[in-house]
């Protein structure tokens, strides 16, 4: 007799695989595999889609016998930024996996694998995890790099010109020229935020104040090249059509975009090679029975 077990909606499938009594099912395939296609554009075989599961499971066992879990607003609080770096709202990017033929919720058992283990290594191995600067520095020595590399600290207005979800293009379009329009007025940020103010359907927030290794690389090079006192283009968001208002730039050496990625990339390094020491000994120690 086949194994089976009840999924929502109704959905029997079949048990594959059973990872220390946790089932993996054959809708739990063909679903990873549709978020694998999704996300990387790759087909993966089966062996490793199974793998991968194999191993999401053990990673939740494991840290669970450690007293570690996650809430589910801890899931929802990370499906919901993937979302926003999308620049779509959760429930648009819901229907934009249920239109690939994903669930919601299939992105969020993987969400969940990731967080739970992250924080089951980060407090097993914290220690061994810590870059310190003379890490930094030897790094930046064998990359022939100056330790004098500066970055800059940014203060920044955000404005937004709301766009209502489920707007047409032609209104996106149309808010887009509005944007454009203030971009090539705005040249000082005392005439320009009152200008923005001024505007219908437009947000004009608190400054904020962000250093150039905080920003992603695309903007550390628009801001690194613009004057104080404009703006920067529009980019779409979940609310509507975004850009920043430069009204300050000072020139700092205490993290400088160079020594925040060389830092990221170390501690990276670190935390993957912890990560799968401990994952091959968890794998060896695990019961793995396929059906």
């Amino acid at each position: 007799m086949s194994l089976l077990v009840a999924l929502p909606g109704a959905v029997r499938a079949q048990v594959v695989v059973v990872a220390n009594g946790s089932p993996i099912t054959e809708y739990d395939i063909q679903q990873r595999a549709k978020l694998i296609a999704s996300s990387t554009h790759k087909k993966a075989t089966r062996k490793d889609i199974i793998s991968e599961l194999i191993d999401d499971r053990l990673k939740i066992a494991k840290a669970k016998s450690y007293g570690m879990e996650v809430t589910d607003q801890q899931v929802n609080n990370a499906f919901n930024n993937m979302a926003k770096r999308q620049g779509v709202s959760a429930e648009r990017f819901t229907q934009f996996l249920q239109h690939a033929g994903i669930s919601a919720e299939t992105v969020k058992a993987r969400i969940r694998a990731e967080l739970t283990w992250g924080e089951l290594i980060r407090g097993k191995y914290r220690p061994s995890l810590q870059v310190t600067e003379a890490d930094i520095a030897n790094a930046m020595r064998r990359q022939g790099a100056s330790e004098a590399v500066a970055g800059y600290v940014y203060t920044l207005y955000p404005i937004t010109f709301v766009v209502p979800t489920g707007s047409s293009e032609a209104a996106v379009a149309a808010k887009r020229r509005e944007a454009e329009n203030l971009r090539t007025r705005f040249d000082s940020c005392q005439q320009g935020l009152a200008l923005a103010r001024s505007l219908r359907d437009v947000a004009v927030r608190e400054p904020i104040t962000r250093t150039s290794a905080d920003l992603p690389q695309s903007l550390q090079d628009l801001l690194g090249k613009m004057e104080i006192g404009h703006l920067t283009t529009p980019d779409v968001t979940a609310q509507g059509l975004q850009m920043f208002a430069l009204c300050g730039k000072k020139q700092t050496k205490a993290e400088s975009p160079l020594k925040h990625q060389i830092r990221d990339k170390l501690y990276k390094e670190r935390f993957e090679a912890a990560s799968n020491q401990f994952l091959e000994e968890v794998r060896k120690s695990a019961m793995i029975e396929y059906k």
